[in-house]
């Protein structure tokens, strides 16, 4: 069970598992974080819609690999228009790494997000990125987390599904929050979770949406409900990576 009391999809389950066994590295970490607020108004002053997107070779919830290199894609996302890059460094169930992530960041000139179930201070320690993944539904002590992120340079991004959660990352001072259509206790995705957490959310925090976005009607859809930025994974990896970024943020 999660901190909420509900039971979850097995898959999460050994995700977590796995997590929980996963130690920190050996020095701490500094980063000199690009900025992803910067990156996101860039983005609109171009005519863009700003879409963080994500390289993710496999996870639970889709089918098959993809095996190209991940810097090629990471660049063919950036060509395509993305203003952010979501790198997965989970490596049993995601099929990432920490080193994939240092090489991306080493190819493009954009933010990239350590996407990662992140559960301790210690696994912050394994890879500089410029923003991190906190699952607040995960996280026992999230408001030393955030601090602890900070300061190492990171910008933490607080994932949220429920207005508790919520709660929890705008007391522990969260400025970038992601609100995710994706229930993890049963992996099923409802768009509705966003636009109903939505206007909760402080005007002064940076909000994205994320899981569930596949079409252009869903990006216009998320931005009309209040999203500044989209968090976006399997839509884009299937199939021509530059071609779905493009058309997604000219929606």
């Amino acid at each position: 069970m999660d901190a909420n009391g509900e039971e979850l999809a097995p898959a999460v389950r050994s995700i977590l598992s796995a997590a929980r066994d996963r130690t920190g590295g050996e020095e701490r970490v500094s980063v000199e974080a690009r900025s992803v607020p910067a990156a996101f108004a860039a983005a609109e002053a171009d005519g863009r819609v700003p879409v963080i997107a994500e390289v993710k070779p496999t996870s639970p919830t889709t089918d098959g690999r993809r095996d190209d290199d991940p810097v090629d894609l990471a660049r063919a996302m950036v060509d395509g228009g993305a203003a952010a890059l979501s790198v997965l460094t989970e490596p049993e169930h995601f099929g990432g790494s920490p080193a994939s992530l240092e090489r991306i960041r080493a190819a493009v000139d954009v933010p990239v997000l350590r996407k990662d179930f992140i559960l301790t201070e210690a696994q912050l320690d394994v890879v500089e990125s410029d923003v991190v993944l906190l699952i607040a539904r995960f996280v026992d002590d999230l408001p030393a987390l955030v601090a602890a992120a900070r300061e190492r340079g990171f910008q933490p991004l607080v994932e949220v599904h429920t207005r508790a959660e919520l709660d929890r990352a705008t007391s522990a001072g969260a400025d970038l929050i992601g609100i995710n259509n994706r229930d993890l206790a049963r992996l099923e995705v409802d768009l509705d979770t966003f636009e109903s957490l939505a206007p909760s959310v402080p005007d002064d925090v940076t909000l994205i949406a994320e899981s569930g976005i596949a079409s252009v009607a869903d990006v216009r859809r998320m931005r009309e409900a209040g999203a500044d930025a989209l968090l976006i994974g399997s839509a884009i990896m299937d199939g021509d990576v530059t071609a779905n970024v493009r058309r997604l943020t000219s929606a």
